[in-house]
């Protein structure tokens, strides 16, 4: 049986500036059945159990407010939760098991926060009776006889403690006007707050309030208050956020640390190489982004991930991507060796107070991708603003016979106006015709919100219009300064396929600065890698070889990679296995093949 799931965007809806097209349109309201009625608020209500399913009304809607899905065959459950009428909905939860981290992966809106809000108790699951919500005593008969009825006892009860550490931290910095010391003390009833500020790297920290803090800063000092707090469960919601490659790993040893001590732990997460180093098992949600997600079964953490790259769950037999994700196996590509550079640079040199950066001559050649890894403040940024001419050099000199089009680290929403209206403004109607259609805007997913407003955008939207009016510009070099912060893990891969496009296929050139190691793994040619003091010295390398360049990165991350034998996706070594004591001893850090027993790094 077909089920129909209509979802209302009321940012967009705007029934006092339409003729109710919705209403009009519809087929069976025109027979006289009442599908689409307008409540007292004014905004419209679709009648699922009598919607036909057509899309007229979302096609006929001029704001483009209306989704309509139909499912082929619906989840074997009801919907865990639901926020209204032709809202939100949210099916299955994840499994927590004692002693193990569970993560979560998968695109934004699909529900893993709404997840983590019901296993912490903040959200009572109504079962989609959203008008007649049920009691604790419901739900936990609903969940009788799975692997979440004792646990959710526990939550309905009050015995079974939980941790938080939630998806925006930037609230506290209007929230407390204390030092960060402060502020970690009140959260520490197991006496590990400074022993946790020592590990996360917040030591030179802790006398500054949170508003003078940067966001890895205020990002870590959130899951050491979260880690300090005396739970039995523990909830990790986009921790990696503004966090470097060095910061995150950190991260992920306190997480694991929480869950060797017996605790549960649930990490949702977008970066891979984050879940591949921390989580044991994983659970991927898939759905319609805002419109209704769904919460796979649990799988092992290679078969989740491999997975989640396919496209395809076989737990739940369900297709979520068309195309799989295919890793180049050679670990470099050689294309572009010969190709003429299109910038070039000598060495470089340039002061601020306090600190200090060398770069090493070097060039970006057509058709190639560079990708720019080290720590935060070692200068990255300043490095391609020097290449873009934003900056100028205290000595040596960039030579470039191409134009440059550069996106910047932070982003700004304050254009007056829709994502439509700068799209036009910026490129000009061109990114409304092939190829740019194709190529950018709808991988994207710029084309799914043209009629928002630019100053309303999400930090993931904010950042996939950047991208996009960044490659939209006629240009032979893109510059790009962490395009993936924010965005979901399909994001990230539509992102890097992009970017082997616009090298490979257009002869273009592109750079690119991310802290997710993975993302710059499938990207790049080449690498360049940073190294210094932070926040004092650094020191950037001459463009290298990607092995060689990995290689060096990895080593200074103390981290081992390998091929998964049946994807050929990087994988992370467990620490302490055996292929990742071997690989540290020969000086390998980057790709080898699996040895026998090893598929999951372990010892």
């Amino acid at each position: 049986m077909t089920r129909r799931i209509a979802v209302i965007d009321r940012e967009l809806c705007l029934p006092k500036k339409c003729g109710h097209e919705c209403q009009r349109f519809c087929p069976p309201q025109i027979t006289g059945h009442k599908v689409v009625e307008f409540g007292e608020d004014g905004y419209p209500i679709i009648n699922e159990a009598l919607c036909i399913g057509c899309n007229i009304c979302a096609k006929k809607c001029p704001f483009s407010a209306i989704t309509i899905v139909n499912l082929a065959e619906e989840p074997d459950e009801s919907p865990v939760h639901q926020y209204g009428p032709n809202a939100f909905r949210l099916y299955r939860l994840p499994i927590l098991r004692r002693g193990r981290v569970v993560g979560m992966v998968g695109r934004n809106g699909t529900g893993k926060t709404t997840a983590l809000n019901v296993l912490s108790g903040r959200i009572l699951p109504n079962l989609g009776s959203y008008d007649e919500p049920p009691e604790w005593r419901e739900v936990l008969r609903f969940f009788r006889g799975t692997e979440l009825r004792d646990y959710l006892e526990g939550i309905a009860s009050g015995s079974l403690r939980v941790s938080i550490k939630p998806q925006f931290v930037e609230q506290m910095r209007s929230m407390w006007s204390g030092t960060a010391a402060e502020l970690l003390s009140r959260f520490d009833d197991s006496g590990r707050s400074r022993e946790l500020a020592r590990r996360l790297g917040l030591e030179d920290s802790l006398e500054r309030t949170p508003s003078e803090l940067g966001g890895g800063e205020l990002q870590r000092l959130a899951v050491a208050m979260a880690a300090s707090r005396e739970a039995d469960a523990y909830f990790f919601d986009e921790p990696g956020s503004y966090n470097d490659a060095y910061q995150r790993l950190a991260v992920a040893r306190v997480i694991r640390d929480l869950a060797a001590s017996g605790k549960y732990v649930l990490l949702v997460e977008h970066d891979l190489t984050f879940v591949d180093y921390a989580a044991d098992f994983v659970h991927v949600a898939y759905g319609r982004p805002g419109v209704y997600g769904v919460v796979s079964r649990q799988m092992s953490l290679g078969l989740g991930i491999n997975s989640l790259l396919e496209g395809y769950l076989p737990s739940d037999n369900v297709r979520i991507r068309q195309t799989p994700v295919a890793f180049d196996l050679r670990g470099a590509a050689t294309a572009a060796a010969e190709a003429p550079p299109l910038v070039a640079y000598t060495q470089l040199e340039k002061s601020f107070p306090g600190f200090r950066l060398t770069v090493s001559a070097g060039d970006v050649r057509m058709g190639e991708v560079v990708g720019v890894v080290g720590a935060n403040a070692l200068g990255k940024t300043t490095f391609l603003r020097m290449l873009a001419g934003i900056e100028r050099p205290d000595s040596g000199g960039v030579y470039m016979t191409a134009k440059i089009s550069y996106k910047p680290q932070y982003l700004s929403a304050s254009y007056q106006g829709t994502v439509e209206e700068a799209l036009n403004s910026a490129v000009g109607v061109s990114w409304s015709q092939e190829p740019a259609l194709s190529g950018v805007v709808r991988p994207l997913g710029v084309d799914e919100m043209l009629n928002k407003a630019v100053n309303r955008l999400s930090g993931g939207e904010l950042q996939k219009l950047a991208v996009a009016l960044c490659l939209l510009r006629e240009a032979d070099v893109y510059a790009l300064d962490e395009p993936s912060a924010f965005l979901d893990v399909e994001e990230r891969l539509a992102l890097a396929r992009i970017l082997q496009r616009y090298a490979s296929d257009m002869g273009r050139s592109v750079i690119v600065i991310d802290h997710d190691v993975g993302l710059i793994d499938f990207a790049s040619d080449r690498l360049i890698v940073f190294s210094g003091e932070p926040g004092r010295v650094g020191a950037a390398s001459a463009p290298m070889s990607k092995r060689e360049g990995m290689n060096a990165f990895l080593g200074s991350l103390g981290i081992t990679y390998r091929r998964d034998p049946a994807s050929g996706r990087p994988r992370v070594n467990k620490p302490g296995s055996r292929l990742d004591r071997y690989q540290k001893e020969i000086g390998e850090y980057y790709y080898l093949a699996p040895v026998e027993g090893e598929e999951e790094g372990a010892s």
